[in-house]
């Protein structure tokens, strides 16, 4: 398994921004599809974006699309989450999750390797 630790989060406004990073350790971090999760207080992990091992690929929840963009660095084994034009909804524990091998992953239960994560907060 691959350790993750997610940085970036904080309070903002919304219509504000904020970009959430994810770095990996080991070395075949470029065989790993990742993946953005938020879990809000009294509800379910939900799935936010992924990513292909190589980049190429990306999905997004729909109350995402738009506003979010998922991207990766398999030089520098990062994989980070651009949020803009926030909402008070997008307030939630983000989580960074990876997954070897196979086709990019989109549910929680896909995903092998999980960091602590990091709050994120929109104040209206």
């Amino acid at each position: 398994q691959v350790q993750l630790v997610e940085s970036g989060g904080g309070l903002v406004q919304a219509g504000g921004s904020l970009r959430l990073s994810c770095a990996a350790s080991g070395r075949t971090f470029s065989s790993y599809a990742m993946g953005w999760f938020r879990q809000a207080p009294g509800k379910e992990r939900e799935f936010v974006a992924a990513i292909s091992w190589s980049g190429g690929s990306t999905y997004y929840a729909d109350s995402v699309k738009g506003r979010f963009t998922i991207a990766r660095d398999n030089a520098k084994n990062t994989v980070s989450l651009q949020m803009n034009s926030l909402k008070p909804e997008d307030t939630a524990v983000y989580h960074c999750a990876a997954q070897l091998g196979g086709p990019t992953p989109r549910r929680v239960r896909e995903f092998d390797s999980w960091g602590q994560g990091t709050q994120v907060t929109v104040s209206s």
